[in-house]
């Protein structure tokens, strides 16, 4: 019955309230954006993942791909890998990861977005 009421909601977010429900549902419980804690924060994420390719659709590829299987011979940050351990194999479907990672390639971690603050 919870599923019936929230699909209202869900059809009408556009895109990039959706990465942003989807990432600070899931992904903030060991990224926080701007802090380092028991994961690298997401905004050295971010920038590790841009440097490493030169677009959108190459970022969302490997991220969404490498956070379904992590491996850490084929991790851009073997710093982080050693630092926090390698991270766990989530059970997401292909499209959430992309909207996930679609949504931390656009979004600007260091000013409020989407009705959240920068922690």
């Amino acid at each position: 019955m919870k599923i019936l009421f929230l699909l209202p909601l869900a059809l009408s977010l556009n895109a990039a309230d959706m990465g942003s429900l989807l990432f600070h549902g899931n992904c903030v419980t060991c990224h926080f954006e701007l802090k380092d804690d028991s994961a690298p924060a997401m905004i050295k994420v971010q920038k590790h993942y841009k440097a490493a390719f030169g677009n959108k659709k190459e970022f969302v590829k490997y991220m969404s791909e490498w956070v379904s299987h992590p491996n850490a011979a084929h991790s851009i940050m073997q710093d982080a890998v050693e630092k926090y351990g390698l991270m766990p194999e989530l059970a997401f479907e292909k499209d959430v990861l992309e909207e996930i990672s679609s949504y931390i390639y656009e979004t600007d971690f260091t000013k409020a977005h989407s009705g959240h603050k920068p922690r």
